[in-house]
């Protein structure tokens, strides 16, 4: 008798949930936003896969044994410069304003996680297993996420291959989901269109208690409503509300780490909001310092640094005298990186890799595999494609908005190409093999 009280009292049974607010029609509107908002996360997400050229050296992907997942379709263009600043600000700016979504999401349908029996049949018993995925993956997709883009690495292991993995699996569940799920979150979004039948504001009044909020009546065919609702203390418009200010609220303090100036000043949730690092002509957005990439000063003085370029007709090894004695051309490229920050054009002088390229006896420019003095972290060495390398914007750049570069922007020279991530425009450059990519 007492385990029967218990179980009366316990999630496990249907009075537990009390919400009047819950519902398929709640629901599904929910579920529209997520079904648009997680595929175009999907689709940028292999778009910033694709941007790091993974099938041309292991160095560039971080996610071994792929197999058929890290399927391939196109080499990453330079066409236009601000492709990934865009795909990839996109992708985190996008995920963090669909974090209410999701947990508001979530929240409506909990008490199907707790009906009982677990598994009626083996159908049943699947649906439930992919649900299980879906709801594991989003959060573990979106929780890693948030992590990386805060700088905050508490991984078991590399972001990389667990958000990788991460997503297929979440993908999969989420496709089967909404292939089963979709044609009824439609007749769901229809029949809001239709005169309510359940008096009030469709899951609750306009007021709270004692302000006139009228008592909702089930609707016997909902499975979500609650069996015995409580009295509303917010209508189903004031739940969507919420749930809409708290994401536009997430994008107002998220999206300006894609700008300068005083929007950035707006991404108070970001690591890269706020204040530039340091003034003038450096004074834009950085990830990792000189210090704590182990850079030291001995190593990249006049005296004591040489760039070392091999290629087909053998190793040239030049000072930054050597580098400033060659044609010197300017382009103007921003640097976009995974964490979602970027910044606007700035303005890069040095030599052509291309040039360089034929300092070593090639007419073609080949493929490069770019090596740096860097002895922390990942991407301390990089390798970037032919049409990469033949881009007459992509330099090895000495100088910065008519200045040297600083140590932390990659002195005494940095790789800048149109349209790359940041981590493969390689700061503190001290090796370029070209046609020695593997």
């Amino acid at each position: 008798m007492a385990r029967t009280s218990l179980l009366a009292r316990s999630p496990f049974a249907p009075s537990f949930w009390r919400s009047p607010v819950r519902g398929t029609r709640f629901t599904a509107l929910l579920g529209v936003v997520l079904l648009g908002g997680i595929t175009l996360l999907f689709v940028t997400g292999l778009l910033s896969y694709a941007a790091y050229n993974p099938n041309l050296a292991a160095v560039n992907d971080k996610t071994p044994d792929k197999g058929i997942l890290g399927f391939y379709l196109f080499d990453w263009p330079t066409d236009p410069p601000w492709l990934y600043r865009l795909t990839q600000g996109v992708h985190v700016t996008l995920g963090v304003t669909l974090i209410p979504v999701l947990l508001a999401k979530l929240w409506s349908v909990v008490p199907k996680l707790f009906t009982l029996p677990p598994a009626r049949s083996l159908t049943h018993a699947l649906e439930r297993l992919s649900l299980l995925l879906l709801v594991g993956g989003a959060l573990f997709e979106f929780t890693t996420g948030v992590l990386n883009i805060q700088l905050d690495y508490l991984f078991p292991g590399s972001f990389y291959p667990l958000h990788f993995y991460g997503a297929w699996v979440f993908f999969a569940a989420f496709l089967a989901h909404a292939i089963l799920r979709t044609p009824t979150a439609l007749r769901n979004l229809r029949r809001m269109r239709e005169p309510s039948q359940e008096g009030g504001d469709e899951g609750g009044g306009h007021g709270g208690p004692g302000e006139g909020a009228t008592r909702v009546t089930r609707d016997e065919s909902d499975e979500l409503a609650a069996p015995a609702p409580a009295d509303p203390t917010v209508s189903r418009r004031g739940a969507f509300g919420l749930v809409g200010g708290a994401s536009l609220l997430l994008f107002a303090t998220t999206a300006g780490r894609s700008f300068d100036g005083p929007l950035r000043r707006t991404a108070l949730l970001a690591p890269h909001g706020g204040a530039e690092p340091g003034s003038g002509p450096g004074g834009f957005q950085i990830n990792k310092t000189a210090a704590y990439a182990g850079i030291r000063t001995a190593e990249t003085d006049e005296e004591a640094w040489r760039l070392v370029v091999t290629g087909r007709t053998g190793t040239v090894r030049l000072t930054r005298a050597a580098l400033r004695a060659m044609p010197q051309h300017s382009s103007a490229l921003p640097i976009a990186c995974v964490e979602g920050w970027s910044t606007s054009d700035q303005w890069w002088r040095g030599v052509r890799l291309r040039d360089l390229a034929a300092l070593v006896g090639y007419e073609d420019a080949p493929d490069v595999f770019v090596e740096s003095l860097q002895r922390r972290g990942a991407f301390r060495h990089a390798a970037l494609r032919a049409n990469q390398v033949a881009d007459p914007r992509s330099l090895l750049a000495l100088d910065v908005n008519g200045e040297e570069l600083t140590p932390d922007h990659g002195h005494p020279a940095r790789v800048i190409v149109p349209g790359a991530p940041g981590v493969l425009n390689t700061k503190w450059v001290t090796r370029l093999s070209f046609g020695g990519v593997k």
